[in-house]
């Protein structure tokens, strides 16, 4: 196991060597000066001159190359050409609202993915197949904006059901921030008005991310637990007279869940780095919001940053699902 753990960690080394490539050349080829954007482009030449060498952009791209890797394995993100302000200290400000969403949305794609799929191939042929596959395929097409618009229509605009944008009424956030994760925040002080007042804001934005993800769930679920149900185990279950349900959800579908697991740490990963329309389409102040108005000012330093700290987020994620599985299947390692 601790060999494999140290493979899987290597491994992950050049992946992130090549994203953290990857990131440094597109944002060096994209046309426009980022100094010009930033102090526009009527600025005199010696203080666009002076900002370019405050930035390092006046060095040779080599150079610039060595110096953004060195930086980052310092933890140095650079800081932000709009607030002067260390990036990561802006990441770390607005990552707990983008995990938080991240979190919510992931179970309720998990619940419909786990309840919808395994009840879609016990019935496998059936009505409730049928419309499994169905939901699976037209909820997957939607546009997540669109989607979370129509969601804000029916249930902010005509019901007045629930608030639409935002990740707290005003004056309603936790007195003591201890994890920055608001619904836990609330808990640990005992504020149960903003407890309810944050959940509320969370379930349009997280069942609008959660139910187009739950398709791919839905499909996963549905196709192993139908090998799984196949399989000889089930079959001398059943013959002993275990319990449907037992059979089901304690043989089936735990003996399917490798592979699902794997799809499900990944989307989590995914999703925390794809969230950027979410976030917009309901004002959501997390790291989505945070990159769009940064790229609208070019802000340099924090369009790399915010990309940088999600490929770190996703190779880490990959590496702790890949140990998951091989502690739940020993087959995985060898």
């Amino acid at each position: 196991m601790k060999t494999y753990i140290l493979t899987r960690v290597l491994l992950a080394i050049p992946m992130i060597l090549i994203i953290l490539t990857i990131v440094f050349v597109i944002l060096r080829v994209l046309p426009g000066n980022p100094v010009l954007a930033m102090v526009g482009p009527k600025a005199p030449p010696q203080i666009v001159a002076a900002m370019e060498k405050e930035m390092g952009l006046d060095k040779p791209i080599i150079v610039q190359y060595g110096d953004y890797l060195l930086n980052i394995a310092h933890g140095n993100f650079g800081r932000s050409t709009l607030t002067s302000l260390p990036v990561i200290q802006e990441l770390m400000q607005k990552f707990p609202a983008t995990l938080e969403l991240t979190i919510f949305a992931m179970i309720v794609a998990i619940f419909i993915g786990i309840f919808f799929g395994t009840y879609a191939a016990y019935y496998y042929g059936r009505t409730l197949d049928v419309v499994a596959r169905v939901y699976s395929i037209f909820v997957y097409s939607f546009p997540v904006f669109w989607f979370g618009i129509m969601l804000q229509l029916i249930f902010g605009v005509w019901l007045h059901w629930l608030p639409v944008s935002g990740r707290s009424s005003p004056f309603m956030i936790p007195p003591h921030v201890y994890t920055g994760l608001y619904v836990i925040d609330s808990i640990l002080n005992l504020d149960w008005p903003v407890f309810v007042d944050t959940i509320r804001h969370l379930i349009l934005p997280s069942v609008t991310l959660g139910v187009v993800i739950s398709s791919i769930f839905v499909r996963m679920v549905r196709s192993n637990v139908i090998l799984s149900l196949s399989s000889q185990y089930v079959v001398a279950s059943r013959a002993r007279g275990v319990k449907e349900k037992k059979v089901l959800f304690s043989h089936a579908l735990k003996n399917a869940m490798a592979p699902i697991l794997t799809i499900m740490g990944l989307e989590f990963a995914l999703l925390l780095a794809g969230a950027v329309l979410t976030e917009t389409t309901f004002s959501w102040p997390g790291i989505g919001s945070y990159l769009i108005s940064r790229i609208a000012y070019r802000d340099f330093p924090a369009i790399q940053g915010a990309i940088v700290f999600f490929a770190f987020f996703i190779a880490a994620v990959s590496i702790l699902v890949d140990i998951i599985n091989a502690w739940i299947d020993p087959r995985v390692r060898y």
